[in-house]
């Protein structure tokens, strides 16, 4: 007999960030009015909200659609403040630690240091110096209220429900948990600091890596009081559902808009849900446990 939906049995819900709870495309399809927020979305690390002051004539239509593609769109905020940011913190001492952390070739010379930034972003290198600049300039946009982060229309009720039901919000995501925190306290939801609900943060470095079943063992283990089967793990990544499925949890793989298609080969895939609510999570799960069992 196929087991019965029921969301009330899971006591933690854990979650993806990019493709699950917020958008992972580059910018695509964005639709852009005259004082109106369009998404900026990096290809890693952390989406983002950006209030620009376009002109869009009377007569356009409605909908101007605009595509960016190309390396930069990853550092399109961090790439727009840099100069301006130089030339008022270049001697700062708060500064001294993200200039000199810099190679020695640029980090006298404020012209060069930019220079390199942008040919860094250009050949897409990941290098921590860059990475701690760019978290530096994403943090002060944040804070200035400039950059957003956008959440799925269905994400801010169903976390604050699941919350309010007593359930344990918690992330699990590749980017750091200083990124994950700053992300969830600067959203495009009402209110928009939704890291008051979340009860527990994971990135690869306190976890490991999504797509191996120990790093789910050891968030686990961070709860021993929490019985495995009482969590789900929802994310937009089939080899991290059956990671976190091998490790004891339930896991629901997530179609969101922008995501590309699951394998249709894939068992699970016929069961992703497309809507954060508590009747479709729970089919779902149900659905799972009653195909895996059979």
């Amino acid at each position: 007999m196929a087991e019965q939906p029921d969301f009330g049995r899971f006591d933690v819900l854990l979650l993806d960030i990019e493709g699950t709870v917020c958008p992972i495309s580059f910018v695509k399809d964005v639709l852009v009015s005259p004082a109106r927020l369009f998404i900026v979305l990096p290809a890693s690390s952390t989406p983002l909200l950006l209030r620009l002051p376009l002109f869009v004539p009377s007569n356009a239509a409605e909908k101007k659609w605009l595509t960016f593609d190309g390396p930069f769109a990853q550092f399109p905020y961090a790439l727009n403040v840099l100069p301006d940011f130089l030339a008022e913190q270049w001697d700062e001492p708060s500064f001294a630690g993200y200039r000199n952390a810099f190679p020695d070739d640029y980090r006298n010379d404020r012209s060069a240091f930019e220079a390199h930034v942008r040919d860094l972003v250009a050949r897409d290198v990941k290098a921590p110096y860059l990475k701690a600049l760019q978290g530096h300039l994403w943090t002060k946009g944040y804070e200035s209220g400039v950059l957003k982060a956008p959440l799925f229309p269905d994400v801010p009720p169903f976390i604050t429900n699941a919350h309010a039901a007593g359930k344990k919000i918690m992330i699990y995501s590749s980017g750091s948990v200083p990124a994950q925190k700053l992300l969830f306290a600067h959203t495009t939801a009402q209110p928009p600091d939704m890291s008051v609900v979340i009860s527990d943060w994971f990135d690869t470095v306190n976890a490991g890596p999504k797509t191996d079943v120990a790093s789910y063992t050891t968030i686990l283990s961070h709860h021993p009081d929490i019985s495995p089967a009482r969590w789900i793990f929802l994310s937009d990544n089939l080899s991290e559902v059956d990671a976190a499925r091998q490790s004891g949890m339930h896991s629901i793989p997530a179609v969101r808009p922008g995501n590309a298609p699951l394998p249709s080969h894939h068992p699970l895939s016929e069961f992703a849900v497309s809507e954060f609510t508590p009747a479709s999570i729970a089919q779902a799960a149900a659905a799972i446990a009653a195909k895996t069992s059979a």
